[in-house]
């Protein structure tokens, strides 16, 4: 019979639809492997073809947009908001509007056009995540933003547009809607049990081991509870940690070695699928507090949203959880 599953964080409901128990193998979506040849702006030495760049790894002293670089952030050329200006936030009747600031950004990854996340070194991994930590700490001193959202988009399905490996960010001076559920569910547990909720599913989890996928002295990769997609993983730090700019010896490199596990783990079981990811954390105003938990959120792109979805909000996943753990797990790679 299928069950239906409720999100102990947000209170939101999804349908885990056992009598349509999908396998691994029951996923024909593919994210088709990188071509060679053809041009790319994104590769090594076609620095020329971006806008001038924010930030970059590259050897100390060497000009900047230079060619001899390992990661390089730079403004994305369509930007869906704008840095500059004012917020100009004002009513027209019930409604509310203001500029459309903030700051869209691209981290490109890696120079080598046929790398990913799952494939690269994993000090590169580790890069990218030094990255993220350095521009959300400068963004965060823009009084305008109230928030940085880093997300990732591998594969055309899952609205890349380009296929040479990167992730994006986005300053907003909004708190995004799902952020903010996150918030006043976590908010509300602490309330009432006084612990975060987060770290007493990181508990339970840890000691039925049943949805743990991997895990390393600092770091957890779970599939949850109440999943809306199927193989949905979240990766946690163990140690109660509000926000993600929490840098200290040796942390980003047991964060991409989860990562780097978990994505591959993913691409052997689901044949490298195309998958979005996303990284939840406080916002800047409540950066530290005793009741969120900063987190990464990954989801493959094997199912798609129809009328009852988008209706009902419910979400409707073919495959348990704990399956999907299981066969993660299982996974060699």
């Amino acid at each position: 019979m299928p069950e239906l599953r409720k999100d102990p964080v947000t209170g939101r409901w999804v349908i885990i639809s056992v009598e349509r128990g999908k396998r691994p193998s029951d996923f024909v979506v593919r994210t088709p492997p990188r071509k060679k040849g053809g041009f790319c702006p994104f590769c090594h030495g076609n620095e020329y073809t971006t806008p001038q760049e924010i930030l970059a790894f590259r050897p100390q002293g060497s000009p900047a947009n230079a060619s001899n670089w390992s990661l390089r952030v730079v403004p994305n050329k369509f930007p869906a908001l704008q840095i500059e200006g004012g917020l100009g936030r004002e009513g027209e009747g019930i409604y509310d509007l203001m500029n459309g600031v903030g700051a869209h950004e691209v981290i490109i990854e890696t120079p080598v056009h046929e790398h990913t996340l799952a494939t690269m070194p994993l000090e590169s991994v580790e890069s990218v995540l030094w990255a993220y930590h350095y521009r959300m700490s400068d963004l965060k001193r823009d009084t305008r933003f109230r928030y940085v959202l880093i997300f990732k988009n591998e594969g055309e399905v899952a609205g890349a547009s380009l296929e040479h490996t990167h992730s994006q960010l986005i300053a907003m001076p909004i708190v995004p809607s799902l952020v903010k559920e996150e918030m006043d569910g976590a908010r509300t547990y602490h309330g009432y049990r006084e612990r975060c909720i987060f770290c007493d599913m990181i508990r339970q989890e840890l000691e039925t081991g049943k949805r743990v996928v991997w895990e390393n002295r600092s770091f957890i990769a779970l599939s949850p509870f109440a999943p809306r997609v199927p193989f949905e993983v979240w990766i946690l730090p163990k140690g109660h940690e509000s926000h993600y700019d929490v840098p200290s010896e040796g942390k980003y490199r047991e964060m991409a070695e989860t990562l780097q596990q978990v994505l591959k783990r993913i691409d052997k079981t689901l044949d490298t699928p195309p998958y979005n990811f996303v990284v939840h954390t406080s916002p800047f105003d409540i950066e530290k507090n005793d009741f969120y938990h900063w987190h990464i959120e990954i989801m493959p792109k094997l199912t798609k949203l129809a009328g009852f979805e988008w209706g009902s909000g419910f979400h409707i996943n073919p495959t348990p959880p704990e399956e999907a753990a299981r066969y993660l797990r299982d996974a060699r790679i």
